[in-house]
Order: C-alpha cells, then structure tokens, then sequence
C-alpha cells in the first residue's frame, strides 16, 4: 500500500494530522487512552518530516516569505517563512493538545482553533506552547531581504486554483475524515455551528467546500486590518528549550501562518480555553491586526545568514589582499581622500564583541570621526551612512540633536499595564551598526529624559550593555553594537575607543560599486568579523614586552590604551584574513596608532 503524499505547502496540517496517526498506531505496548499522553506535547516525527522537505528536497525555496507585501495573498494554515528579531516573549500558553473524538484521537498542535468538532465532553490532554512577539530586524537594510520572485511564484499557485497539489491535498483530507462521526452536512447546518460556538470549541473544517476553496484563491479584505508599518508576528514555539531563545535574537521561523479574524472576538464573549489563556497579550495583539506562525522548525541566525553566498573560506588567504585593498579603496574615496580614517573605518567595521569582564569589553573598536562641519556631514557623512547601509546587513542612524534627546525615549520598557515590552531605538540585533550624528547638537540645556538617554548611550558604548526599565526594577541586556560617532570636537557624550579628525582633501559625490564589488565586500565583513583568532607565546612575550616598554615611556598609557592596541592588532591581522598576530602585522599597528597621534596634535 502506498503512504499517504504530503502537500507540505498548502496543507501543513494534514502532514502534522496524518503523522499524529500513525504515530498513534505505532507507539508501543500504551494503551490506547495513554498512548497521547505520551507525547506530552513532545515531537511525534512530524518535524522530521518537514526537515526532510525542506532541506534534503529543496523545498525551503518554495515556501513564500510573510511580509505585509505579500500577506494579502497567503492562505490561512499554509506553510511561510518570517525572519525577524525577538522582541518580547510572552512566557508559555497552555492548549488543548489532544481530545478524544468518540474512539479516535485527535490533535490540535501548530493551530489556534480545533481543526475538527471537539465534543462538549470529551477526554483531553492540555499542552503547553511558548508565545514570543518577533519583527523585522532593526534596521534590516534592503538589500538583504529574500528574494521577492518566491512569492511571486506562489502568488501564481494562488492565481491557478488548482495547482498540482490539489488532488493531493484533497486525498489527504479524505484519509482523514473517513472516520469522523460527524458528516460534513451535519457540520455545515447551523444548529451544529451554534452548539460549538456555545461549548466553547470554535472549530475550523480541513475539508473545503468548493465555494471556500474559490474564496480562498483570492486575496481576503480581512488583512486590509494589518498595519503594514509596523508589521509584527506572534510566533508560537514547540519543543524547545527556553534557553534557546533569547531576547534580541535574530530567527528564521517556518511554520503554519494563521489568519483568524473569528477570534478577533471580545474576550469577554469567549469562552474558549485555548482563547482563555494570554488574553492580555491577544487583546493587545489581535489575530485581526497581527498574524499568527506556529513554529515547525526555527533557525537562529548570525550576520553571515544575510550575506549571499561566495567562495569557501580554503581560498581565504590568497583572495582577501585583493577584496582588503579594493575596500579601502573604495572608503577612501567615500571619504574625500582621507587613507588613515579609511583604515580605521576599516577597523571599525571589522569589530565585534568577543568577551567581557567586570572593567573592559574586548573585541569592540568603537570610533569617533571629529572635525566635522554640518556642510562636511551632509557631504561625507551621508555618504558614509549610505556606504554602511551598502556593506552591513544591519544599520541605523540618530540625530544626536538637543530636541532629540530630550524627547525620544531611547530606553526599552515593560508596560505592566499590558504586559508587552514597548521597544526603543536601542532595542538592537546583534551585529547592528548605529551611527550617531553630533553636528547638529546646538548650545542648550537637557532635561531629564535627555540626561537618562545620555547615560544609556554612555552606557552601550562602554559596557556593550543595554538598560532596560522594568518599571520595579531595571536589567541590563548584553549587547554588541559598533558605534560610530561624527562630530566637530572630541564628543563630550560619547567617549569612542578611537578619536580621530577627519581630513578630506577631495570631493567625491555619489561614490559607486558594482554589484560584484558589493558581494564581495559584503562578503568579506561578514567572514572576517568571525574569524576565530589566538595568538602564540612568542608574540604575546613580545607584545607585553612592547606594552611594559611604552607605558614606562609615558604614565598616561593606561588599560584602556592597551587594550584598544590588543584590538586594533586583532583587526588588523583579520583583514588580512589571519588568525593570529604576526611581527609584520604588530609593526603596521604601531604606525596606525603613532599616525592617530601625530593627527590628533
């Protein structure tokens, strides 16, 4: 007999049901009424089956992306992809994960309403799901979103009403309602519908009329209700460990997208459990306004995910000179000219956190470009802004402006009221690049919102760390965020680990780059940036040696200055696409640092 086929795309649920039975069947020596309890909740193949699909038979780029461009023509319980950042995690909801219908089990997993009649008195099994509220990256340049022509082809599936998975999907529908002992004209009549609505189980039919399955081939009104400006997902997690998911973190999720305007209902008037459980959450976040993904398989993902793909890194050393040098050449250009704050740009972006202790963070280069006018900013400023959002999957940049500090609340809360975390501008992604823009701060006085947002920046630039204003008590969230600064004098609110005048010579307006060229700059931030690094003994004597020397020479050397030369010494060996600190690459260190004095007199 031949196994039942899959339409993975358009009836997810109908794997994850379909699977359910036959792990059902199988499971060993149980009795039947403790074979669900089991599980408790806990895998039973179906994910294996979707991760055989989408990543041993290539079906992950077939699966279309939610994005509010999109939504309008995603169908309710078909299988989607969203990326995003964890913004607030709602703790865990508890469902009705099995009931027993007559002799049969039943599954509700991945779905927010029972996908067939539950009875008013039946056995169940409660199951508990995490909820955490994700959206699009901060600053998530446009260049790194996912290729548009996935959803344009499912968008033509749609168009065709019938595409090939129809049959399928239909006989997958049937395999499973071949045993229910209400028939389909019992569930349509209107006394049944009223009777769920009353025992409190709204439920949803996997077996389409013809006039649904027509009305669900063209885009529904009920998204109109979305805000496309600030587009959002609630994400239900299964089967995964808490430690697993962190604030701030970056995810791709892939899972059943739910668009239920039934349950955009007064929660007053439902009295469904599954509707019962976070009904301060769902109030502020209606299913009308904010779409549901039940999670089947998420991926956390770093700043290299956002790159598209290049050579292997066996080639790393022959091939980086090339990509290094055409770089610097081209952020010398950005910058009027000037080599050495090229380099350290450089350097700049290269950076990133890779430990910290109780008095210094190691591996970030935070950098202050001073000597700037409000004509140079708008000239090389922009420009170098525009070249950032170009290079970095990840960017954004302030206004560092008297009005502005006095007014944004720049520190993310918890409103008590509602239960959500309200986010900030510095409610950031790892890897995240955040410009800060001094040129316009004119004389005038800070208030007290412009003095807290002072000491959180303050703060991030020092300690890689984000306060976040619980209302009863405040917690600081572990961050990595390069920092540039552009100002005229040395900044007197942010205090970079690098100060250098910028000093053009030219101006270049409108500085371009192939395609090609972008790729591989892309490319090459993202792969040296994590490169692993260590030194020798021998080096490290020497260095120490060196360090033991200079501050000898002169008492003002102090910790910080020897750590920012540990960095820069680290970075500059990356950019050749090394792993350690060579004699060679330690002499270009000390030039760099001795050519940052002699323009900083």
């Amino acid at each position: 007999m031949v196994g039942p086929m899959y339409d993975f795309l358009q009836n997810p649920l109908g794997a994850v049901r379909l699977s359910f039975d036959k792990a059902m069947e199988a499971a060993p020596s149980q009795s039947a009424a403790d074979r669900p309890a089991a599980f408790n909740g806990k895998d039973w193949g179906a994910v294996d089956l979707f991760n055989k699909f989408l990543f041993e038979e290539g079906g992950l780029a077939q699966v279309p992306i939610l994005e509010p461009s999109n939504i309008r023509w995603l169908k309710p319980n078909s299988l989607v992809r969203f990326r995003g950042m964890v913004q607030d995690m709602f703790g865990n909801e508890l469902y009705v994960g099995t009931f027993k219908d007559g002799s049969t089990w039943r599954t509700n997993k991945f779905t927010d309403v029972a996908s067939f009649p539950m009875p008013s008195t039946c056995e169940t099994h409660l199951w508990e799901r995490r909820l955490v509220h994700c959206i699009p990256v901060p600053g998530q340049n446009s260049w790194t979103l996912l290729e548009s022509n996935i959803n344009q082809n499912y968008r033509t599936i749609c168009d065709n009403g019938t595409s090939q998975h129809g049959e399928k999907r239909q006989r997958d529908e049937d395999l499973y309602n071949v045993d229910l002992n209400v028939s389909n004209h019992a569930r349509e009549s209107p006394s049944y519908n009223k009777k769920q609505k009353e025992d409190g189980y709204p439920c949803q039919s996997s077996h389409l009329s013809e006039d649904a399955m027509s009305r669900m081939s063209e885009p529904t009104s009920d998204v109109d209700n979305i805000d496309k400006t600030s587009f959002s997902c609630l994400v239900k997690i299964y089967d995964m460990p808490e430690s697993n998911l962190k604030l701030n973190d970056v995810f791709e999720f892939i899972g059943i997208y739910t668009f239920d305007p039934q349950l955009a209902v007064n929660k007053d008037d439902n009295d469904d459990p599954m509707y019962d459980l976070m009904e301060d959450v769902l109030d502020q976040l209606p299913p009308s306004k904010v779409p549901r993904l039940h999670c089947l398989i998420c991926r956390k993902l770093d700043v290299q995910d956002f790159i598209p793909k290049f050579p292997g890194v066996e080639s790393l050393p022959r091939m980086v000179r090339g990509i290094r040098e055409s770089l610097l050449g081209h952020l010398t250009e950005v910058l009027g000219n000037d080599g050495l704050a090229a380099q350290c740009v450089l350097l700049h972006l290269l950076s990133k956190l890779r430990a910290r202790s109780d008095w210094l963070t190691v591996g970030s280069l935070s950098l202050n470009l001073t000597s700037f006018t409000t004509e140079s900013a708008s000239i090389f400023g922009n420009q170098l802004i525009k070249t950032i959002q170009s290079l970095l999957p990840f960017s954004q940049a302030l206004p560092l402006t008297i009005e502005y500090l006095n007014t944004e609340t720049l520190q993310p809360r918890k409103n008590n009221q509602t239960g959500r975390l309200v986010s900030s501008a510095l409610q950031l992604a790892p890897g995240t690049h955040l410009t800060m823009d001094e040129t316009s701060l004119q004389d005038g006085a800070l208030n007290s919102n412009g003095v807290e947002n002072v000491r959180l920046l303050k703060h991030l630039m020092n300690w890689q760390k984000v306060e976040y204003d619980f209302e009863y008590y405040k917690l600081e969230m572990a961050a990595d965020v390069q920092m540039l600064v552009l100002s005229e004098g040395k900044s007197n609110i942010l205090p970079a680990d690098l100060v250098l005048p910028f000093l053009p010579t030219t101006v270049t307006c409108n500085v371009t780059a192939s395609a090609e060229e972008l790729q591989a700059w892309r490319w090459y931030l993202a792969t040296l940036r994590s490169l692993p690094y260590s030194n020798g003994p021998e080096m490290l004597q020497t260095v120490q040696d060196e360090m033991v020397a200079a501050m000898k020479e002169d008492r003002s050397v102090g910790g910080a200055d020897l750590n920012r030369w540990l960095t820069m010494a680290q970075l500059v060996s990356a950019s050749f696409g090394e792993n350690s600190l060579s004699l060679e690459r330690w002499q270009m260190v000390k030039e760099l640092e001795r050519l940052i004095k002699e323009r900083l007199k």
